[in-house]
């Protein structure tokens, strides 16, 4: 019978004291979190697109007298609704992650962290969710929402990478120079997230069907800004492929910065094509997943200049033989045959 005591104490280290996942186990877990990560982002652009923000009009409720969403909020409730359950599924993966990092032998209680960091940045994000309807989605808290959304994405990323990796103090791939080209690309994608931010929410999709409030900036302005911030990712990433080839660079950090350029190819197309149509909701969905594919690809080429070894392994244990019998032990070897006899 299992000790429901000690499981209600902490159930995490119940079940590491259990179980010991595979390193494919553990993978395929923080990649989940990984991609659940990505796929909250795109759902809520959904209900931001199709007017839905408030469609549950109060928080943690759905309405005033409500928990779940009611067949007299139509559509726009349901798609709200929905939306804040699949936070649990995005809890539930980040859960499973975390209780595979931390049953995974040896421990590694950097890849721990990382892993209940995104729990908190979970909850912290639900409640800013909240917050934002309650304000009535101010753009400025919806543009923190998705900003925090983007720093889980983040740490997912991070987490899942690390994982497949071991703990040796890192080893550069490439010269100082090299790095610092990366960091800068890393840099220059961070203020084109940021500036993208501003877009959406100078722009003419606000999150409901009512007057929501709109960033006062001028859109056609930041547009152009976001743009130009785009061309020099492309501009700096092409800069980075060309040096680590001039140096003969491993494979690792070329493939990475060639499907960061890929990655960057497809969202540029996706950007321009929404521009020049005004803006249809479709293509402002498929821009926001190329958003989150971009970040993480930039992630994966920075963090593909360094190595750290292969992931470590548990100690196998001694095998056991068994023992041969006294007699056979004991027995003497048969001597050799002597030719001619």
């Amino acid at each position: 019978m299992p000790n429901l005591l000690e499981f209600a104490r902490n159930p995490v280290a119940y079940v590491a004291r259990r179980w010991t996942p595979a390193q494919r186990t553990v993978e395929r877990a923080t990649l989940t979190a990984l991609v659940l990560s990505v796929v909250i982002v795109v759902t809520g652009g959904v209900v931001r697109l199709t007017g839905s923000g408030l469609g549950c009009d109060t928080w943690p409720k759905c309405s005033g007298d409500s928990l779940v969403a009611t067949p007299e909020m139509g559509l726009h409730g349901a798609i709200e609704f929905g939306n804040r359950l699949l936070t649990y599924v995005l809890c539930a993966a980040v859960g499973w992650a975390i209780v595979a990092v931390r049953s995974a032998e040896p421990r590694r209680r950097s890849l721990s962290r990382l892993a209940w960091s995104q729990f908190w940045l979970v909850a912290a994000n639900g409640v800013l969710g909240g917050v934002t309807v309650l304000l009535r989605l101010n753009p400025y808290t919806v543009a923190a929402h998705f900003l925090l959304a983007s720093v889980l994405i983040t740490v997912a990323a991070v987490t899942w990478l690390r994982v497949r990796e071991g703990d040796e103090a890192p080893r550069p791939l490439a010269g100082p120079r090299i790095r610092q080209l990366a960091v800068a690309l890393t840099a220059v994608s961070v203020a084109l997230i940021v500036v993208g931010t501003m877009v959406t929410g100078a722009g003419p999709h606000a999150g409901d069907s009512s007057d929501v409030p709109r960033m006062g900036v001028d859109w056609e302005a930041t547009a152009r800004a976001h743009a130009l911030l785009a061309w020099a990712v492309v501009g700096l990433t092409v800069l980075l492929w060309l040096a680590l080839r001039a140096v003969d660079a491993p494979r690792g950090p070329l493939d990475r910065t060639r499907d960061l350029f890929l990655v960057l190819l497809a969202q540029g197309a996706i950007g321009y094509v929404q521009y020049f149509t005004e803006l249809p909701e479709v293509l402002v969905a498929a821009h926001l997943l190329g958003s989150c594919l971009v970040w993480i690809a930039v992630l994966r080429a920075l963090l593909s200049l360094r190595e750290r070894g292969l992931p470590p392994v548990a100690d196998a244990p001694e095998p056991v033989h068994a023992a041969a019998p006294a007699a056979e032990a004991d027995r003497p070897a048969p001597a050799a045959a002597v030719p001619g006899r």
